[in-house]
């Protein structure tokens, strides 16, 4: 069974990501009364990913529960596909999609092309995968791709003895050609711009004749808890992982298992709808919430109160409180000192907050964002100050003063979280229209049907 191509803007199997309702963009609906939702969101895209790989390296068929199903997750299982591992998509009970059944391939076959897109997982976590195939596979992407870094992978294969043509660049495209094994062995790399790097080695490690012994050699790691996520969906395949100090994890050699797996909402996706709560006023509840994870948007309950929410947590469910109007009616929402190394990918939505808040802001530890979909610490300063506010690049994070906001265009950068950041902004300031309220489709297909949903 096929499953169908991302095509921006019309892609919408199971929501909606429209690209327009004006000749510039998607007008973002100012919030006329406090909230008062609950929602439910789809699968998270780090374990999505996570998952389609190693089912694909397992000793048997696998099925995800409760997938995601967006860009980047089609775009990894057409990788996936490419390389010789079947899929099919079987009825779910959830309300977001089908499950897909995952039957790895006797021996992957190379001698093809993966597009990446703009998914950092398919780039980074495939070509260990294809270094393990018969044949050249050529990794490319969208215009924006081709400009984040790669070079722990790229170097990390080269190391390892594959055979990974990059015309010395360090980016896409390049060629894996796969022979059909990787030695593995001990490795060092530098992951300081991505812990992607780390994940994607550990990931196909298992296969590896010797397994892998990898060492992180740059001054700091971001994204931690991300690693962790790749340690779990390991060790639930039960492959032996180890991280024996700071910095070194060693995996070794053994078949991966074929297991069933539930996955969990993509808690970093329900960044942009709690936080929608302290801007519009009332609450928003999100059910289904994990009571254990690793997934980064778990930040978000220890994060909102210091802007001055309330947090009350419910068996599965997770809601959100607005905090007290402030003086002369402002939303009361406090400025915060805050360290996100360790949840950057919470930093777009949160600094949006930020800019609506009665003090100033310091959001540090992010400078590794502005390699993500696009220079997000740059993007945040210039389209925010584009609305009227004050944002000051740092080397390594952002600092935000009140400031009085504007109706104004807001562009995307083709990037799914400064998409919902314009959005949470137009929550408060008429006349705020997002450039590209479609690339919400890499990770969230459904964002604006749940936004209109929350705001009804």
């Amino acid at each position: 069974m096929q499953i169908s191509r991302y095509s921006a803007p019309e892609f919408d199997p199971y929501g909606e990501a429209r690209q327009t309702d004006t000749d510039d963009g998607w007008r973002a609906p100012v919030a006329v009364s406090a909230l008062s939702s609950v929602l439910a969101l789809p699968g998270s895209k780090s374990l999505t990913n996570r998952e389609l790989v190693l089912a694909a390296l397992a000793d048997g068929p696998s099925t995800l529960h409760a997938p995601l199903w967006s860009r980047d997750s089609e775009l990894m299982v057409d990788g996936l596909r490419a390389l010789g591992t079947g899929f099919d998509r079987v009825p779910g009970a959830g309300g977001f999609g089908d499950d897909v059944r995952v039957t790895p391939t006797d021996e992957l076959i190379g001698s093809t092309t993966i597009d990446c897109g703009l998914a950092g997982t398919v780039m980074r976590f495939l070509p260990p995968v294809a270094a393990l195939a018969l044949g050249p596979t050529t990794f490319d992407g969208d215009e924006h791709a081709r400009r984040r870094p790669m070079s722990g992978v790229i170097q990390g294969l080269q190391a390892l003895g594959v055979d990974l043509d990059d015309d010395r660049r360090g980016t896409l495209p390049f060629t894996v050609h796969g022979t059909g094994a990787v030695g593995g062995g001990e490795l060092q790399i530098d992951a300081s711009a991505s812990s992607q790097f780390v994940s994607a080695l550990l990931l196909s490690a298992p296969r590896f004749e010797r397994g892998i012994d990898l060492r992180h050699s740059g001054e700091r790691l971001p994204s931690l808890p991300h690693i962790e996520m790749t340690i779990e969906c390991l060790r639930a395949r039960g492959v032996d992982v180890e991280s024996p100090e700071p910095g070194r994890w060693i995996v070794a050699p053994g078949p991966i298992a074929a297991i069933d797996v539930d996955i969990e909402p993509d808690l970093s996706n329900a960044a942009p709808f709690l936080v929608a709560a302290l801007v519009a006023g009332g609450s928003v509840t999100i059910t289904g919430w994990p009571a254990e994870t690793t997934q980064v948007g778990a930040h978000l309950i220890d994060l909102l109160p210091r802007f001055g929410a309330r947090v009350e947590c419910d068996a599965d469910r997770v809601t959100v409180h607005a905090p007290a109007r402030g003086e002369g009616g402002s939303r009361g929402i406090r400025g915060v000192e805050l360290d996100l190394s360790e949840a950057g990918e919470l930093a777009p939505n949160l600094v949006a907050l930020a800019a609506l808040a009665d003090g100033p802001s310091t959001v540090l530890g992010i400078g590794h964002i502005r390699h993500h979909e696009t220079d997000r610490l740059a993007a945040l300063a210039a389209e925010i100050n584009g609305l009227g506010g004050r944002v000051t690049e740092l080397d390594d994070g952002l600092r935000i003063e009140p400031a009085p906001l504007h109706a104004g265009p807001w562009r995307a950068y083709a990037d799914h979280r400064m998409a919902t950041s314009g959005a949470i902004i137009g929550l408060a300031v008429p006349g705020v229209v997002v450039d590209d309220i479609a690339s919400t489709s890499k990770t969230l297909p459904q964002f604006t049907a749940l936004w209109e949903q929350m705001l009804a």
